[in-house]
Protein backbone atom coordinates (compact mmCIF):
# COMPACT_ATOMS: atom_id res chain seq x y z
CA UNK A 1 0.00 0.00 0.00
CA UNK A 2 0.88 3.41 -0.82
CA UNK A 3 1.02 6.13 1.81
CA UNK A 4 -2.45 7.16 3.63
CA UNK A 5 -2.87 11.10 2.15
CA UNK A 6 -6.10 11.72 0.62
CA UNK A 7 -6.48 13.70 -2.79
CA UNK A 8 -8.48 14.80 -5.43
CA UNK A 9 -12.07 16.58 -4.53
CA UNK A 10 -11.73 15.12 -0.84
CA UNK A 11 -11.20 17.12 2.10
CA UNK A 12 -12.34 16.47 5.90
CA UNK A 13 -10.45 19.01 9.03
CA UNK A 14 -11.61 18.59 12.49
CA UNK A 15 -12.94 21.71 14.02
CA UNK A 16 -13.46 21.02 17.44
CA UNK A 17 -13.07 18.17 19.84
CA UNK A 18 -14.23 17.66 23.68
CA UNK A 19 -12.33 17.83 26.03
CA UNK A 20 -13.60 15.28 28.23
CA UNK A 21 -14.72 12.81 25.52
CA UNK A 22 -13.75 11.87 21.98
CA UNK A 23 -16.54 13.88 20.29
CA UNK A 24 -15.12 15.69 17.40
CA UNK A 25 -16.82 18.43 15.47
CA UNK A 26 -15.65 18.49 11.57
CA UNK A 27 -16.38 19.13 8.10
CA UNK A 28 -15.61 17.15 5.10
CA UNK A 29 -16.21 18.25 1.48
CA UNK A 30 -16.58 16.86 -1.62
CA UNK A 31 -17.15 17.52 -4.95
CA UNK A 32 -21.00 17.60 -4.69
CA UNK A 33 -21.16 19.33 -1.18
CA UNK A 34 -20.12 19.92 2.44
CA UNK A 35 -21.18 18.17 4.70
CA UNK A 36 -20.77 18.73 8.75
CA UNK A 37 -19.75 16.09 11.19
CA UNK A 38 -21.15 14.74 13.14
CA UNK A 39 -23.67 13.42 10.45
CA UNK A 40 -26.38 10.96 9.96
CA UNK A 41 -26.88 9.23 6.27
CA UNK A 42 -30.53 8.19 5.34
CA UNK A 43 -30.24 5.01 3.49
CA UNK A 44 -31.78 4.65 0.33
CA UNK A 45 -30.49 1.56 -0.45
CA UNK A 46 -31.92 1.28 -3.59
CA UNK A 47 -31.93 4.78 -5.10
CA UNK A 48 -34.80 5.64 -2.77
CA UNK A 49 -34.93 6.55 0.93
CA UNK A 50 -38.23 4.41 1.08
CA UNK A 51 -41.97 6.53 0.88
CA UNK A 52 -40.03 10.07 0.41
CA UNK A 53 -38.71 12.41 -2.32
CA UNK A 54 -35.58 14.12 -2.42
CA UNK A 55 -36.42 17.47 -1.76
CA UNK A 56 -38.90 15.92 1.35
CA UNK A 57 -35.45 13.64 2.52
CA UNK A 58 -33.02 17.24 2.10
CA UNK A 59 -36.13 19.38 4.10
CA UNK A 60 -34.94 16.93 7.29
CA UNK A 61 -31.33 17.82 7.53
CA UNK A 62 -29.77 15.35 5.44
CA UNK A 63 -26.69 16.29 4.07
CA UNK A 64 -25.49 12.97 2.48
CA UNK A 65 -27.03 9.51 1.64
CA UNK A 66 -26.30 6.15 1.46
CA UNK A 67 -27.06 3.70 -1.38
CA UNK A 68 -26.10 -0.03 -1.83
CA UNK A 69 -24.00 -1.66 -4.21
CA UNK A 70 -25.44 -5.12 -4.10
CA UNK A 71 -29.03 -4.10 -4.90
CA UNK A 72 -28.12 -1.57 -7.46
CA UNK A 73 -25.99 -3.90 -9.74
CA UNK A 74 -28.88 -6.51 -9.50
CA UNK A 75 -31.20 -3.97 -10.49
CA UNK A 76 -31.64 -1.58 -12.21
CA UNK A 77 -27.67 -2.25 -13.26
CA UNK A 78 -24.83 -0.42 -14.30
CA UNK A 79 -26.22 -0.18 -17.69
CA UNK A 80 -29.43 1.79 -16.89
CA UNK A 81 -27.79 4.26 -14.17
CA UNK A 82 -25.17 5.58 -16.63
CA UNK A 83 -27.66 5.99 -18.91
CA UNK A 84 -29.43 7.89 -17.06
CA UNK A 85 -26.44 9.85 -16.58
CA UNK A 86 -25.87 8.64 -13.15
CA UNK A 87 -26.52 7.88 -9.77
CA UNK A 88 -27.32 11.39 -8.60
CA UNK A 89 -29.47 11.94 -11.60
CA UNK A 90 -31.83 8.98 -11.66
CA UNK A 91 -32.95 9.53 -8.62
CA UNK A 92 -32.92 13.14 -8.00
CA UNK A 93 -30.89 13.71 -5.60
CA UNK A 94 -27.57 16.63 -6.28
CA UNK A 95 -26.01 16.15 -2.91
CA UNK A 96 -23.19 13.80 -1.82
CA UNK A 97 -23.64 9.86 -2.04
CA UNK A 98 -21.90 7.19 -0.23
CA UNK A 99 -22.17 3.62 -1.70
CA UNK A 100 -21.56 0.32 0.75
CA UNK A 101 -19.38 -1.73 -1.73
CA UNK A 102 -22.35 -4.54 -0.93
CA UNK A 103 -20.40 -7.21 1.53
CA UNK A 104 -23.06 -6.87 4.17
CA UNK A 105 -25.60 -7.63 1.94
CA UNK A 106 -24.38 -10.78 -0.30
CA UNK A 107 -23.73 -12.23 3.81
CA UNK A 108 -27.45 -11.56 4.67
CA UNK A 109 -29.29 -11.48 1.79
CA UNK A 110 -27.91 -13.77 -1.07
CA UNK A 111 -28.21 -17.46 -1.50
CA UNK A 112 -25.16 -20.11 -2.15
CA UNK A 113 -22.28 -17.71 -1.41
CA UNK A 114 -19.10 -18.86 -1.73
CA UNK A 115 -16.41 -16.23 -0.90
CA UNK A 116 -12.73 -16.99 -2.60
CA UNK A 117 -9.85 -14.64 -2.45
CA UNK A 118 -10.61 -13.89 -5.67
CA UNK A 119 -13.85 -12.25 -5.00
CA UNK A 120 -17.79 -13.48 -3.93
CA UNK A 121 -19.82 -15.63 -6.06
CA UNK A 122 -23.48 -15.53 -5.05
CA UNK A 123 -27.17 -15.93 -6.60
CA UNK A 124 -29.23 -13.20 -6.43
CA UNK A 125 -31.96 -13.29 -4.37
CA UNK A 126 -34.49 -11.43 -6.83
CA UNK A 127 -34.09 -14.13 -9.41
CA UNK A 128 -31.62 -16.58 -8.69
CA UNK A 129 -28.83 -15.48 -11.27
CA UNK A 130 -25.36 -16.17 -10.95
CA UNK A 131 -23.21 -13.22 -10.21
CA UNK A 132 -19.89 -12.19 -8.56
CA UNK A 133 -18.14 -9.04 -7.13
CA UNK A 134 -14.47 -8.70 -6.73
CA UNK A 135 -12.85 -5.97 -5.11
CA UNK A 136 -12.21 -4.46 -8.66
CA UNK A 137 -15.57 -5.27 -10.16
CA UNK A 138 -16.81 -3.56 -6.22
CA UNK A 139 -14.64 -0.29 -6.69
CA UNK A 140 -15.89 -0.08 -11.01
CA UNK A 141 -19.45 -0.17 -10.21
CA UNK A 142 -19.01 2.59 -7.50
CA UNK A 143 -17.45 4.72 -9.78
CA UNK A 144 -19.40 4.15 -12.66
CA UNK A 145 -22.94 5.79 -11.41
CA UNK A 146 -20.94 8.23 -9.75
CA UNK A 147 -20.65 7.70 -5.92
CA UNK A 148 -19.01 10.26 -4.30
CA UNK A 149 -17.85 8.25 -1.13
CA UNK A 150 -16.42 4.47 -2.53
CA UNK A 151 -16.81 1.40 -0.03
CA UNK A 152 -13.95 -1.07 -0.24
CA UNK A 153 -15.11 -4.70 -0.42
CA UNK A 154 -15.06 -6.57 3.07
CA UNK A 155 -15.50 -10.01 3.96
CA UNK A 156 -18.49 -10.28 7.13
CA UNK A 157 -18.98 -13.50 8.60
CA UNK A 158 -21.78 -14.13 10.86
CA UNK A 159 -21.43 -14.00 14.74
CA UNK A 160 -20.81 -16.12 17.10
CA UNK A 161 -17.95 -17.57 14.81
CA UNK A 162 -14.77 -19.49 15.49
CA UNK A 163 -12.08 -17.34 16.10
CA UNK A 164 -10.48 -18.69 12.94
CA UNK A 165 -13.01 -18.08 10.78
CA UNK A 166 -13.27 -14.63 12.23
CA UNK A 167 -9.58 -13.96 11.33
CA UNK A 168 -9.43 -14.82 8.36
CA UNK A 169 -12.47 -12.65 7.41
CA UNK A 170 -10.34 -10.16 8.59
CA UNK A 171 -7.08 -10.71 7.70
CA UNK A 172 -8.95 -10.98 3.38
CA UNK A 173 -10.62 -7.97 3.79
CA UNK A 174 -6.68 -6.11 4.80
CA UNK A 175 -6.17 -8.23 1.33
CA UNK A 176 -9.37 -6.57 -0.49
CA UNK A 177 -8.53 -3.30 0.27
CA UNK A 178 -4.85 -3.48 -0.92
CA UNK A 179 -6.67 -4.47 -4.40
CA UNK A 180 -9.33 -1.69 -4.23
CA UNK A 181 -6.59 0.82 -2.99
CA UNK A 182 -4.78 -0.02 -6.57
CA UNK A 183 -8.18 -0.55 -8.70
CA UNK A 184 -9.33 2.90 -7.26
CA UNK A 185 -5.77 4.80 -8.31
CA UNK A 186 -5.61 3.20 -11.76
CA UNK A 187 -9.42 4.18 -12.38
CA UNK A 188 -8.97 7.23 -11.49
CA UNK A 189 -10.98 7.44 -8.99
CA UNK A 190 -9.15 9.95 -6.50
CA UNK A 191 -10.43 12.96 -8.98
CA UNK A 192 -13.80 11.94 -8.58
CA UNK A 193 -14.77 10.45 -5.82
CA UNK A 194 -12.76 9.56 -2.15
CA UNK A 195 -12.54 5.72 -1.20
CA UNK A 196 -13.07 4.44 2.49
CA UNK A 197 -11.23 1.27 4.04
CA UNK A 198 -13.52 -1.01 6.60
CA UNK A 199 -11.91 -2.08 9.67
CA UNK A 200 -13.06 -5.44 10.76
CA UNK A 201 -12.21 -8.25 13.56
CA UNK A 202 -15.67 -9.28 15.03
CA UNK A 203 -15.78 -8.70 18.69
CA UNK A 204 -12.54 -9.52 19.29
CA UNK A 205 -9.82 -6.76 20.77
CA UNK A 206 -6.62 -7.99 19.26
CA UNK A 207 -8.07 -8.48 15.83
CA UNK A 208 -10.06 -5.17 16.02
CA UNK A 209 -6.44 -3.51 16.74
CA UNK A 210 -4.77 -5.38 13.93
CA UNK A 211 -7.43 -3.82 11.57
CA UNK A 212 -7.29 -0.71 12.40
CA UNK A 213 -3.64 -0.41 11.93
CA UNK A 214 -4.12 -1.73 8.62
CA UNK A 215 -6.73 0.80 8.03
CA UNK A 216 -4.62 3.33 9.17
CA UNK A 217 -1.55 2.54 6.54
CA UNK A 218 -3.82 2.11 3.67
CA UNK A 219 -4.14 5.30 0.93
CA UNK A 220 -7.63 5.65 1.96
CA UNK A 221 -9.58 9.16 2.67
CA UNK A 222 -11.81 7.96 5.79
CA UNK A 223 -11.99 4.82 7.89
CA UNK A 224 -14.90 2.95 8.43
CA UNK A 225 -15.92 0.21 11.16
CA UNK A 226 -18.10 -2.08 10.17
CA UNK A 227 -19.27 -5.64 11.47
CA UNK A 228 -20.96 -4.08 14.74
CA UNK A 229 -24.63 -3.51 15.89
CA UNK A 230 -24.97 -7.29 14.65
CA UNK A 231 -26.64 -8.13 18.17
CA UNK A 232 -23.86 -7.71 20.66
CA UNK A 233 -24.38 -6.05 24.00
CA UNK A 234 -24.51 -2.01 24.15
CA UNK A 235 -20.95 -2.09 25.67
CA UNK A 236 -19.18 -4.76 23.50
CA UNK A 237 -20.05 -2.27 20.89
CA UNK A 238 -18.63 0.75 22.69
CA UNK A 239 -15.38 -1.09 23.87
CA UNK A 240 -14.90 -2.08 20.17
CA UNK A 241 -15.43 1.76 18.99
CA UNK A 242 -12.59 2.39 22.21
CA UNK A 243 -10.07 0.08 20.98
CA UNK A 244 -9.78 1.30 17.02
CA UNK A 245 -10.53 4.86 17.94
CA UNK A 246 -7.09 4.38 19.84
CA UNK A 247 -5.40 3.49 16.19
CA UNK A 248 -7.70 5.47 13.57
CA UNK A 249 -5.96 8.44 11.74
CA UNK A 250 -7.16 11.61 13.86
CA UNK A 251 -7.61 13.51 10.59
CA UNK A 252 -9.61 10.98 8.87
CA UNK A 253 -13.72 11.24 8.95
CA UNK A 254 -14.69 7.32 11.24
CA UNK A 255 -17.71 6.41 9.95
CA UNK A 256 -19.94 3.58 12.29
CA UNK A 257 -21.67 1.27 9.58
CA UNK A 258 -25.37 0.52 10.25
CA UNK A 259 -25.94 2.58 13.61
CA UNK A 260 -28.89 4.85 13.76
CA UNK A 261 -30.87 5.15 17.03
CA UNK A 262 -30.59 8.21 18.63
CA UNK A 263 -28.64 6.73 22.01
CA UNK A 264 -26.12 4.95 20.05
CA UNK A 265 -25.41 8.24 17.97
CA UNK A 266 -24.57 9.86 21.24
CA UNK A 267 -22.50 6.95 22.24
CA UNK A 268 -20.44 6.73 18.91
CA UNK A 269 -19.71 10.85 18.85
CA UNK A 270 -18.17 10.24 22.84
CA UNK A 271 -16.08 7.99 20.92
CA UNK A 272 -14.70 9.61 17.84
CA UNK A 273 -17.15 8.28 15.33
CA UNK A 274 -18.29 10.99 12.36
CA UNK A 275 -20.54 9.53 10.19
CA UNK A 276 -23.63 6.79 10.84
CA UNK A 277 -25.80 5.30 8.65
CA UNK A 278 -28.89 2.90 9.28
CA UNK A 279 -32.17 2.10 8.12
CA UNK A 280 -33.65 2.02 11.21
CA UNK A 281 -35.12 5.34 11.51
CA UNK A 282 -37.47 4.70 8.25
CA UNK A 283 -38.20 0.87 9.17
CA UNK A 284 -39.19 2.05 12.15
CA UNK A 285 -41.75 4.83 10.72
CA UNK A 286 -43.06 2.67 8.39
CA UNK A 287 -43.92 0.03 11.50
CA UNK A 288 -45.75 3.17 13.79
CA UNK A 289 -42.67 3.33 16.24
CA UNK A 290 -41.86 7.68 16.29
CA UNK A 291 -39.05 9.24 18.24
CA UNK A 292 -39.79 11.85 20.47
CA UNK A 293 -37.80 13.19 23.53
CA UNK A 294 -39.15 10.84 25.84
CA UNK A 295 -37.78 7.81 23.72
CA UNK A 296 -39.57 5.66 21.00
CA UNK A 297 -43.63 5.55 21.56
CA UNK A 298 -46.27 3.45 19.08
CA UNK A 299 -48.44 5.81 17.17
CA UNK A 300 -51.20 3.17 17.16
CA UNK A 301 -51.42 3.06 20.68
CA UNK A 302 -54.84 4.06 22.04
CA UNK A 303 -53.82 7.19 23.68
CA UNK A 304 -52.79 9.39 20.76
CA UNK A 305 -56.53 9.12 19.40
CA UNK A 306 -57.42 11.93 20.90
CA UNK A 307 -54.25 14.12 21.19
CA UNK A 308 -55.01 16.76 19.10
CA UNK A 309 -51.75 18.19 19.37
CA UNK A 310 -48.26 17.56 17.83
CA UNK A 311 -46.66 14.27 19.21
CA UNK A 312 -43.85 16.15 19.55
CA UNK A 313 -44.68 20.02 20.22
CA UNK A 314 -40.62 20.72 20.29
CA UNK A 315 -40.12 19.53 16.88
CA UNK A 316 -39.98 21.62 13.68
CA UNK A 317 -40.58 19.18 11.09
CA UNK A 318 -43.30 18.86 8.81
CA UNK A 319 -44.94 16.59 10.59
CA UNK A 320 -45.18 18.06 13.40
CA UNK A 321 -45.71 21.37 12.88
CA UNK A 322 -48.41 20.27 10.28
CA UNK A 323 -50.49 17.41 11.98
CA UNK A 324 -51.64 16.29 14.83
CA UNK A 325 -50.84 13.05 17.26
CA UNK A 326 -54.25 11.90 16.50
CA UNK A 327 -54.39 12.15 12.81
CA UNK A 328 -50.73 10.12 12.29
CA UNK A 329 -52.76 7.75 14.35
CA UNK A 330 -55.98 7.80 12.47
CA UNK A 331 -53.28 7.00 9.09
CA UNK A 332 -52.00 3.80 10.37
CA UNK A 333 -54.97 2.46 12.30
CA UNK A 334 -56.56 3.12 8.38
CA UNK A 335 -54.06 1.71 6.85
CA UNK A 336 -52.90 5.44 4.88
CA UNK A 337 -49.99 4.96 3.22
CA UNK A 338 -49.65 9.05 3.92
CA UNK A 339 -49.15 7.87 7.72
CA UNK A 340 -46.24 5.93 6.50
CA UNK A 341 -44.31 8.97 4.73
CA UNK A 342 -44.52 12.00 7.75
CA UNK A 343 -43.66 9.27 10.42
CA UNK A 344 -40.60 8.78 8.16
CA UNK A 345 -39.95 12.57 8.33
CA UNK A 346 -40.24 12.69 11.81
CA UNK A 347 -37.76 10.13 12.80
CA UNK A 348 -35.53 11.48 10.06
CA UNK A 349 -36.01 15.07 10.89
CA UNK A 350 -36.04 13.49 15.12
CA UNK A 351 -32.25 12.65 14.27
CA UNK A 352 -31.38 15.24 12.44
CA UNK A 353 -31.96 17.59 15.00
CA UNK A 354 -29.78 15.74 17.51
CA UNK A 355 -27.10 15.61 15.37
CA UNK A 356 -27.45 19.59 15.29
CA UNK A 357 -27.59 19.45 19.62
CA UNK A 358 -24.52 17.32 19.34
CA UNK A 359 -22.52 19.50 17.40
CA UNK A 360 -23.48 22.42 19.16
CA UNK A 361 -22.63 20.60 22.60
CA UNK A 362 -18.98 19.40 20.98
CA UNK A 363 -18.62 23.48 19.83
CA UNK A 364 -19.46 24.97 23.27
CA UNK A 365 -17.29 21.76 25.34
CA UNK A 366 -21.09 20.67 26.88
CA UNK A 367 -21.33 16.93 25.28
CA UNK A 368 -20.86 15.37 28.57
CA UNK A 369 -23.62 17.27 29.84
CA UNK A 370 -25.88 17.63 26.97
CA UNK A 371 -25.19 13.92 26.69
CA UNK A 372 -26.57 13.52 30.44
CA UNK A 373 -29.97 15.43 29.43
CA UNK A 374 -30.34 13.34 26.87
CA UNK A 375 -30.05 10.05 28.43
CA UNK A 376 -32.13 11.56 31.53
CA UNK A 377 -35.21 11.63 29.38
CA UNK A 378 -34.97 9.31 26.63
CA UNK A 379 -35.71 5.54 26.40
CA UNK A 380 -34.85 3.54 23.78
CA UNK A 381 -37.69 0.70 24.11
CA UNK A 382 -41.63 1.47 23.02
CA UNK A 383 -43.70 0.06 25.51
CA UNK A 384 -46.45 -2.29 25.33
CA UNK A 385 -49.42 -1.46 23.38
CA UNK A 386 -51.77 -0.58 24.96
CA UNK A 387 -54.84 -0.66 22.71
Amino acid sequence: MTDGRARGPFRFEVLAVDGATSARRGRMETSRGVVQTPAFMPVGTQATVKTLLPQEVRATGAQIILANTYHLMLRPGLETLVAAGGLHRFMGWDGPILTDSGGFQIFSLASNARVREHGVAFRSHIDGSRRELTPETAVGLQLGWGSDIVMALDHLVGLPAEFASVRDATERTHRWLTRCVDAFADAGGEQRAALFGICQGGMDPDLRRESAAAISAAAVAGSAIGGLSVGEPKPVMAEMLEIVAEILPVDKPRYLMGVGSPEDLWMGVARGVDLFDCVLPTRLARNAALFTPEGRVNIKQRRFAELHAPLDPDCDCDTCTRFSAAYLHHLFRAGEVLGLRLASVHNLRFLANQIEVIRRAIEQSSFVSAQASFLDCYRPVVRADDA
